[in-house]
């Protein structure tokens, strides 16, 4: 007769493996490896996080290692080739580059320890002008975007809100990396602030798109159709946030 099992005992039978981290060498650039066994899995999957900072896998339970170690070699090859629109140095620094609204500017450092964060133009050249310590250079920019990305997407989701008579209850701006924004049925709007980096076309797209789930809490034909109405430019800018969306993910502004 086996012996019962307390409900403790019973609870940890049913937890799952905690995931394995581990430091994956591909071709000499070292990737942060998650490995997540799953009850219902049936095959093996690896996926690149958005920005191409991390790879996150998914096994079957109980998979040998010797399983997991060979699926990673022969997928080496993948991943050089899928890692390799992501620029390995992604950090800021003075005399590098930021997009704006979709428009490159000269990230310069102007040495003063205080200041504001502004684009200005020199002569034909966009510049980001960035003042404080040179340690704190990518915060302050990350500081600067956020505050221009609650500017437009305020302004354009509640313009488009009240094309359609939809109240909207709040506007957040985050770092989210599985998504480019949300809306909750409360009302409650958020994005990402990384989006100000595309040009505004794109921007007003996800200001409409969120939008349009105020009526629409789905993606069924009924929300398209609405968010066509609402951003006719809609095909372009899904293609160019498909396209280039992860390089903006990959920026580091640590």
């Amino acid at each position: 007769m086996f012996p019962l099992l307390s409900k403790s005992q019973r609870t940890a039978a049913r937890k799952p493996a905690p995931p394995e981290t581990r430091t994956l060498d591909v071709a000499g650039r070292l990737m942060p490896l998650t490995i997540k066994q799953h009850d219902r899995a049936t095959r093996i999957t690896l996926r690149i996080e958005p920005g191409g900072r991390a790879l996150k896998m998914t096994v079957p339970k109980g998979l040998a290692q010797r399983e997991v170690n060979a699926f990673l070699d022969r997928h080496q090859g993948w991943l050089l080739t899928k890692l390799a629109k992501f620029s390995v140095d992604n950090t800021l620094h003075d005399g590098g580059e930021i997009l704006l609204r979709g428009i490159k500017h000269r990230i310069e450092h102007t040495g003063s320890l205080r200041g504001l964060t502004e684009a200005v133009m020199v002569g034909d050249r966009h510049v980001l002008k960035v003042s404080g310590l040179p340690e704190h250079l990518g915060r302050r920019i990350a500081t600067f975007l956020k505050k221009e990305a609650r500017s437009d997407l305020v302004r354009l989701a509640h313009f488009h809100a009240r094309s359609i008579k939809a109240p909207i209850k709040s506007i957040s701006m985050k770092d989210t990396r599985s998504r480019w924004g949300s809306c909750s049925s409360e009302g409650n709007l958020s994005f990402s602030w990384r989006v100000v980096m595309a040009p505004a076309s794109v921007i007003d797209y996800l200001a409409a798109h969120e939008v349009a789930h105020l009526r629409e809490m789905n993606h069924g034909p009924h929300f398209w159709a609405l968010c066509q109405k609402l951003c006719p430019h809609m095909e372009d800018a899904k293609t160019w946030l498909k396209r280039y969306g992860s390089q903006l993910h990959a920026i580091d502004f640590d």
